[in-house]
């Protein structure tokens, strides 16, 4: 009928079921799930992956998952977790990263360097949170610390700053070292890097530092004989899959030809190894869970500054000093956790 209204006012009962409807929404949206759900809701759950080159479960995964549940997210009730291991295998690692990527995860966390690599190549757009690198910058992972610029961000161990500092360590509990073979997987993306800064400090301290390759476990024994027979008389382990999860082995031998030994992480010194000196890797991992929840929040990985450590560990394994025939310093073992 002409003049009459469209269409009726809403009455009392409709306004209250729109003001319910747009009190769901602001609700979902404060929990961080509103901009993660796909159209017509066929997804209810976000989906995180965790990739990593090592086997697992680990000490690092379980980590992350404690630091998930602490901000509420419980793997198979609220969000889900999926992981893939490769087992030290590179093209099994860039598989599973590409197989994530086809999934349509949310978000993916990498367990060290050679994973970020191989996420950062499989995707341009679904966020990375980095559980721990050492130089991202170098690497090319992000631009800068502080404006990654691209789906990269997360946490970076500060270790490339601490190489002068371990040496530093060695001399103090075995000051007739003078030379010093670092052990390193080249294919590591730090690697490089990770030498040049090491033999730099050790020209300042009037050190002598070697670099030494491995690739694979059945490197270590033959490598680490041919250090000592060389005349190396300590040694500096780069932390990569191969020398992690053979660390037992790495500190067996390295006590087998008489090489004090430090490492960047205390797992290290739990297997054996003589001393560490670095940031908690678990630490990092339970920490790289409030970047997960950031960006499922919204937050964007191109302008969330990468993280830094600010406390270290300085763990001694005192069987080991003892094996080795060294006595641990007085203003060492003040400062460092003995075990």
């Amino acid at each position: 009928m002409r003049g009459s209204r469209g269409s009726e006012e809403p009455t009392a009962a409709t306004r209250t079921t729109r003001r319910e409807a747009l009190r769901a929404i602001a609700l979902a949206a404060s929990a961080g799930f509103a901009s993660l759900a796909p159209a017509q809701g066929t997804r209810q759950r976000a989906r995180i992956a965790y990739l990593s080159l090592a086997p697992g479960p680990s000490s690092r995964s379980e980590a992350l998952a404690a630091g998930l549940r602490d901000l509420g997210y419980v793997d198979g009730q609220n969000v889900d977790i999926e992981y893939r291991w490769a087992g030290e295998d590179l093209e099994r690692l860039r598989q599973g990263a590409a197989d994530l990527v086809r999934s349509g995860v949310d978000v993916i966390v990498t367990g060290g360097p050679q994973a970020t690599r191989a996420a950062k190549e499989a995707t341009a757009r679904i966020p990375i949170v980095m559980a721990f690198d050492y130089d991202p910058v170098s690497t090319g992972f992000v631009k800068t610390l502080a404006r990654p610029g691209g789906n990269v961000t997360g946490l970076s161990g500060f270790d490339l700053q601490l190489c002068g500092k371990r040496l530093e360590l060695l001399r103090d509990i075995n000051p007739a070292a003078t030379r010093i073979a670092l052990l390193r997987n080249s294919r590591e993306p730090n690697a490089d890097v990770f030498l040049r800064e090491t033999q730099s400090a050790a020209q300042a301290m009037g050190l002598q530092v070697r670099a030494v390759e491995i690739h694979v476990r059945a490197d270590l024994d033959g490598v680490l004989r041919a250090a000592a027979t060389a005349g190396m008389q300590a040694l500096v382990v780069l932390t990569d899959p191969v020398t992690l999860y053979n660390r037992t082995e790495v500190a067996s031998l390295a006590a087998l030809y008489r090489l004090p030994a430090i490492y960047s992480e205390r797992a290290f010194s739990e297997a054996g190894g003589l001393m560490s000196y670095g940031a908690s890797d678990r630490a990092l991992h339970r920490r790289a869970a409030v970047y997960v929840d950031k960006i499922l929040k919204g937050a964007q990985p191109a302008v969330l500054p990468v993280e830094q450590p600010t406390t270290f560990d300085l763990v001694i394994n005192e069987s080991a000093a003892k094996a080795l025939g060294l006595t641990i310093p007085q203003a060492l073992s003040l400062r460092a956790e003995i075990i």
